[in-house]
């Protein structure tokens, strides 16, 4: 039996965009790696730090090179972020803008992905809904050098990836660099 046809149709959202990006069709789209083993914390991000030292340093002491955490909101003395409309050029499906100075903010809510950039060294990739001082409510890509921690602690929790790592690595399908799961390098050390 079916519901009669304004039933069906009450309140149905439009069909969404279909993305098609312009490099060779990858029929893997989310590659993905699972672990036997993960540490799961709390950690603080430290007052003053930028957002990268702030997860990095105290990660790195823990032997974590890659993580997923959500930060769970605190004041920023400077927030700085971009979005990714469209690419005009249409080289990628994005593009990101120029950073954005949301000056003093406030971090809503935040997820930050931890791991390694094309060079090998520590990136950290954040996502968050912010308020600014003005009261706007923002979101985008949180520039993570240039964002510097508040007069108080921000509570982050932290799940590690220790049996692979995060690295960014060029994708032909998107055309832009993406942190990709890989096997974790050997230098990778962890204390339990």
């Amino acid at each position: 039996m079916h519901a009669p046809a304004a039933i069906r149709h009450a309140g149905t959202l439009p069909r969404p965009r279909t993305l098609v990006h312009p490099g060779p069709f990858d029929p893997v789209r989310i590659h993905s790696r699972s672990s036997a083993r993960g540490r799961h914390l709390r950690l603080l991000l430290a007052p003053g730090a930028t957002l990268l030292e702030a997860l990095v340093e105290p990660l790195a002491r823990r032997g974590i090179a890659s993580a997923s955490t959500t930060i769970l909101g605190g004041a920023f003395e400077r927030l700085d972020y971009c979005v990714a409309p469209p690419d005009p050029s249409r080289a990628a499906v994005i593009a990101y803008t120029r950073p954005m100075a949301a000056g003093a903010a406030w971090m809503v809510f935040g997820n930050a992905t931890v791991g390694k950039g094309l060079d090998g060294r520590p990136l950290v990739h954040c996502h968050a809904a912010i308020r600014t001082d003005a009261g706007e409510v923002r979101g985008g890509h949180v520039v993570p050098t240039t964002s510097r921690v508040g007069a108080r602690p921000i509570p982050v929790l932290v799940t590690s990836l220790d049996e692979f790592e995060l690295r960014v690595a060029f994708d032909p399908e998107t055309n832009i660099a993406l942190m990709q799961p890989r096997a974790a390098s050997p230098e990778v050390a962890h204390d339990d």
